[in-house]
């Protein structure tokens, strides 16, 4: 099984890690790719107004834009200990030991518009890239990855289940066949559901640190829901669909 995480726009700072050799992480179909995007961004960073249009950043952030700048110089850290956020705070990666953290490091990934799909060793910088921006003079993300990634998700969904935990415009990078798909809904007292946004994000980390760290191996959409519920979760399932259902106020 493989835990497909939606990344961060905050990411740790620094690492232990050598400089970013493309050739050390997996898939290296994406190698070309990824290579151009590097590239595009380092070149992109010696324009600092350039770059904010284009990663939709405010001159309150330059320091994203310094971090494009070093991609091929700075420090690499394992991609699961990179990004930040509610998602990963809920899924605390750090606290974990033993087979545990075996289980999680085999099973977790993570989907990045810069890199395509990262494993969670795969060592990277930190960067800034998102799945909506738009490069100068180049097509947008969804079109260059999806012809080179969906082979990849693809191959990987026939070996073993892919549970998707992506949110839609990093989902719309690539589609995944016969991915499990989560959603999140507030039930309100009265019986009304909503969509949830910001917590949406805390119960995927829980699930994603439940089903990292199982002991079982799920392998269709009722496995990963019994995983959820023995994790304390009330989860409805519809086919591959699964519907985290939280108390609303």
């Amino acid at each position: 099984m493989i835990v497909l995480l939606p990344p961060s726009e905050t990411k740790r700072a620094g690492g232990d890690g050598p400089p970013l050799r493309l050739d050390a992480l997996g898939s290296p179909q994406l190698t070309e790719l990824r290579a151009a995007l590097v590239d595009e961004l380092v070149a992109l960073a010696a324009d600092p107004d350039a770059s904010r249009r284009a990663l939709g950043l405010s001159a309150t952030q330059d320091a994203e834009i310094e971090r494009n700048a070093m991609l091929r110089s700075a420090p690499t850290a394992p991609a699961i200990n990179r990004y930040t956020g509610v998602l990963y705070e809920a899924l605390d990666v750090d606290s974990l030991r033993g087979a545990a953290a075996a289980r999680a490091e085999a099973r977790l990934a993570v989907g990045s518009a810069l890199f395509g799909l990262l494993r969670a060793a795969d060592p990277v910088p930190a960067y800034r890239l998102s799945a909506t921006s738009k490069l100068p003079g180049q097509p947008g993300l969804g079109s260059r990855w999806r012809a080179v990634l969906e082979p990849v998700l693809a191959e990987i969904a026939a070996a073993e289940l892919v549970v998707d935990l992506r949110s839609g415009s990093y989902a719309a990078l690539a589609k995944i066949p016969g991915a499990v798909r989560v959603d999140v809904v507030a039930e309100h007292p009265d019986g009304r559901r909503a969509s949830v946004s910001h917590f949406n994000k805390a119960h995927k980390g829980r699930l994603a640190r439940a089903l990292a760290t199982s002991r079982s191996e799920p392998d269709d959409a009722a496995a990963v829901a019994a995983v959820a519920r023995r994790a304390g979760m009330r989860v409805e399932r519809d086919g591959n669909r699964l519907t985290i259902v939280v108390a609303g106020s």
